[in-house]
């Protein structure tokens, strides 16, 4: 075996062999996860007159679908056609029907791991926006040839994952077409003259000849062009915030290169950098140069937070390509002779499961967005064409097949994109290493805290110090914590991570985001020492929101309800009870738990900003007055996730509040001034209820407030003055004399029997 796998013959009928078995092996994956995934749609959602289902091809990874029998269309996964990975690493799946005529017939969101929409963006609106494709004719897209195709309504704080989802439901959906021959598409066959790069031909040419020959393709922009091509989405909010004029004034300036072509790329990197790039490129993996002027980046800053570049995309036929910050790499200017200066050059490779023809046409896409308030804007789509020089290309003698349909249809295969190496780990690392700052700034913000509560007894001493620490911190926590970063925990991490245990665990997944990484970590451990207070009185921005304003009620002398403590008890387990429902839920429909998750006014106040549908901000709004007259109402008998910190938080393994005999019976002072009742009648302290704000700590040693300190104190006086009272001198008499004491006269005041009737 061995010689014969030496021979020519021999290594071609083992990469036969090796390809077939990964081929049918993706099938069988790709028929096991649309089989697994069909169990949570309903039927009729997608074909109204459906009565049964068929068995998944062998083929090609989709279900028939029948009415007695008769063929109505097909049901398919979009990640097995398709690129559908978004920030999380992970594919968004969407199951699809799609009709004999080639148009989809609905679309049902079955599995994804978007943070932004678990913790943020209201699930509703991603299904919302899916099911407004149903009757996209897709047979009719195709053959238009429409490159700069644009979602139809980005929802707003989800642009790369409404991207991923557009993109991927309408690619996947011409694949099946194709696959299939609905709609008249049909597959490509031999190609009669096909080309490659020639790369005898290296040579250095100059800006202008690259310009000249179309080695460099240009795309300039306006602010005029920018503006006409909002007004033409028929979008009446772009009116209003057009572009000021000179109307003339370069938007962008763009030029793009396939520097993996010899002669484009010794031209425009330099021998230099073209002898680094091919020691980076794999076998037929390609480069692109991008470089521009302008008002507008097309970096932007989305790869910072999540490693993608959110703003550009090449397309090739019917399979696009992103790219992540691994595959980028920023370079200082252009070798070319005669060439511009640039804002922005930047280099990206193709990820090596991508295959790009370097002797066909691709066209590069450039996302273009428009603020229009605090989390809402709106998109246009601009873009150039490319064509490599025929020049530069060498005709192949014998045709070679396009891949067969199977082929394209796994999701690692040549015609989809996936990571380069699963780069899961890889890329949270990119993450936080692009968050340096932030990391930075919250791990210092929980050492000082960390700081404040091992010396709390020397603080809580000089009262008027802890209280400025105190209002410092609660405004940090709102601004950064809140509305900068963004890093409202929630019960849903709680439900995740727990449901997470059951279908495979991933720590990857929970790293994707450091800064709530980090408040996570800093809540375990601070349970062990302090339980759920550390972050309930400290780091929730939502809680810390509703303290400050409770403050400023205070200040306005807004009249303050106290809650009987008979009332208050037989109200605070209604969280406990919110928080099991939840739980239970979860672990039955994960996406019923979200809804009901609503409870928490988290993204309404912080995550979003109040920018939500009304009945959202108005609940949320009505939490926050009753927080003026009842402090932290909403954290003492509503919140979840204080009930999820509670339970565990009862394992801290020691008591830092102190408390003395006399707290309770008689004196009532801390429990009545508690903010939020965790101090019983009788003195002791609930820790389950503790939201660790040191008040209680502060009477503690407080001489003029607390009555056992100043009992304490005035015995110490008392004490203390008896040490101090000079003592009485010793008499001396003197019989001879008569003269008593020392140094004084014989007087009736000094005798010492005066007032003795003797």
């Amino acid at each position: 075996m061995p010689e014969y796998y030496r021979t020519v013959w021999g290594r071609r009928a083992c990469a036969f062999l090796v390809g077939l078995i990964l081929v049918l092996c993706s099938v069988g994956a790709h028929a096991e996860r649309l089989s697994t995934y069909l169990h949570k749609i309903t039927l009729t959602d997608f074909f109204p007159k459906a009565d049964s289902v068929g068995a998944i091809q062998d083929d090609v990874p989709v279900a028939p679908v029948f009415q007695g029998s008769r063929l109505l269309g097909y049901l398919f996964l979009n990640s097995d056609w398709a690129n559908s990975i978004g920030y999380s690493g992970k594919p968004i799946d969407i199951v699809l029907g799609i009709t004999a005529d080639g148009v989809l017939a609905g679309g049902r969101l079955v599995a994804h791991k978007e943070p932004i929409v678990l913790v943020g963006i209201p699930e509703s609106k991603i299904t919302h926006y899916i099911d407004n494709y149903k009757g996209f004719d897709v047979a009719g897209y195709a053959k238009s040839g429409t490159q700069d195709a644009l979602p139809s309504d980005i929802v707003s704080g989800a642009t790369v994952t409404i991207m991923v989802i557009d993109d991927s439901m309408r690619r996947s959906a011409i694949k099946v077409a194709r696959a299939l021959q609905l709609g008249g598409l049909r597959i490509s066959g031999l190609v009669a003259d096909q080309y490659a790069v020639d790369t005898t031909q290296s040579i250095i040419v100059d800006w202008q000849t690259l310009l000249g020959d179309g080695s460099v393709r240009r795309l300039n922009v306006t602010r005029d062009d920018i503006n006409q091509a909002f007004e033409s989405n028929a979008d009446p909010r772009a009116v209003s915030k057009a572009l000021p004029p000179p109307g003339d004034t370069t938007f962008i300036d763009l030029y793009a290169a396939l520097v993996s072509i010899p002669t484009i790329g010794r031209s425009l990197l330099g021998d230099a950098e073209y002898s680094n790039l091919q020691k980076m490129l794999k076998p037929d993996q390609q480069a692109i140069l991008i470089a521009a002027n302008g008002e507008y980046s097309f970096k932007g800053s989305g790869y910072v937070r999540g490693g993608v570049f959110d703003r550009i995309q090449v397309n090739q036929g019917d399979s696009s390509i992103r790219f992540r910050d691994r595959h980028h790499k920023r370079l200082g200017d252009i070798a070319a002779a005669g060439a511009p200066k640039f804002s922005e050059v930047s280099l990206f490779v193709v990820p090596r499961d991508v295959k790009l023809d370097p002797a066909a046409p691709w066209h590069l896409q450039l996302l273009v967005q428009r603020q229009l308030g605090a989390l809402d804007k709106i998109f246009t789509i601009v873009g150039l064409d490319y064509t490599p020089p025929v020049k530069y290309l060498r005709k192949i003698s014998k045709p070679e097949p396009v891949s067969a349909p199977m082929a394209t249809s796994a999701p690692n295969g040549n015609t989809v994109i996936a990571d380069d190496d699963d780069g899961r780990d890889a890329l949270w690392v990119r993450v936080w290493k692009g968050r340096v700052v932030d990391i930075a700034v919250l791990i210092t913000a929980m050492l000082l805290l960390t700081g404040l509560f091992f010396f709390q007894d020397w603080f809580v001493r000089r009262r008027k110090l802890t209280a400025r620490i105190r209002v410092g911190f609660l405004l940090f926590t709102v601004t950064w914590i809140g509305y900068y970063a963004h890093a409202q925990l929630s019960v849903i991490n709680v439900l995740t991570v727990a449901t997470s245990f059951g279908s495979g665990f991933d720590w990857g997944y929970f790293l994707m985001d450091p800064i709530i990484f980090i408040l996570w970590f800093a809540v375990a451990a601070a349970m062990i020492f302090w339980g759920r207070g550390a972050y309930c009185g400290w780091l929730c921005p939502f809680g810390a929101l509703q303290e400050l304003l409770n403050k400023l009620a205070k200040a306005v002398r807004i009249p303050q309800l106290t809650i009987p403590f008979s009332v208050h008890q037989r109200l605070w387990p209604l969280k406990y009870i919110a928080f099991l429902v939840l739980f239970g839920v979860a672990f039955h429909a994960f996406d019923q738990a979200e809804r009901i998750a609503e409870i928490e006014p988290f993204k309404t106040a912080i995550i979003l900003s109040f920018v939500r549908d009304w009945p959202f901000v108005l609940y949320a709004v009505i939490l926050l007055v009753i927080g003026l007259f009842v402090e932290r109402f909403y954290c003492r008998y509503l919140c979840p996730l204080g009930a999820a910190l509670a339970i565990p938080a009862r394992l801290r393994v020691n008591d830092w509040l102190k408390r003395y005999r006399d707290c309770g019976s008689p004196c009532q002072r801390c429990s009545v001034e508690c903010m939020v009742q965790a101090i019983h009648p009788d003195g002791h302290i609930d820790p389950n209820e503790c939201l660790y704000c040191l008040h209680c700590q502060e009477l503690y040693y407080d001489e003029h407030d607390c009555p056992v300190v100043i009992k304490q104190m005035a015995r110490i006086e008392r004490r203390l003055a008896l040490q101090t009272k000079p003592p009485a001198s010793p008499i001396q008499n003197n019989p001879a004399t008569g003269v008593s004491g020392v140094g004084g006269k014989a007087g009736p005041d000094s005798d010492p029997n005066a007032g003795n009737g003797t």
